[in-house]
């Protein structure tokens, strides 16, 4: 598979689950040095890791979640969030997903992700 094939695998992948309009302002902000980046982040993460078979895009999002939330990224967690109930994964299970990282993590990046994915799940009307 050429690199332009595997960017545009990824983006397809990349708008399924962080959605469109998401995807394409991030495109659209970025000059030339930054679509290096979006390129990179298009070929590998959505066009490579995220179009293999092996797991499912609920589970590769609650995975992500874990993930952002061990690695400090609040920052980034809110669309991660969106794109988890893009993937159908519930209110409950990010819940549980995010408990467990307390357990992992520790209560401070705990707190923060909490902290992260409700303003997203309130922003999404998933809470109220």
């Amino acid at each position: 598979m050429t690199d332009d094939q595997l960017f545009e695998r990824g983006l397809q992948r990349r708008r399924e689950v962080l959605g469109g309009e998401y995807v394409d302002a991030n495109l659209s902000e970025s000059d030339d040095f930054l679509m290096a980046f979006q390129r990179a982040v298009t070929e590998v993460a959505w066009g490579w890791a995220w179009s293999r078979p092996g797991l499912d895009d609920k589970t590769r999002s609650m995975i992500n979640l874990a993930m952002l939330t061990a690695l400090g990224r609040f920052e980034e967690l809110g669309i991660y969030v969106k794109g988890a109930l893009r993937s159908g994964v519930s209110v409950q299970e990010i819940q549980e997903v995010l408990l467990h990282t307390v357990a992992y993590c520790g209560t401070p990046a705990g707190r923060q992700a909490f902290l992260a994915a409700h303003r997203t799940l309130v922003a999404e009307g998933a809470l109220e």
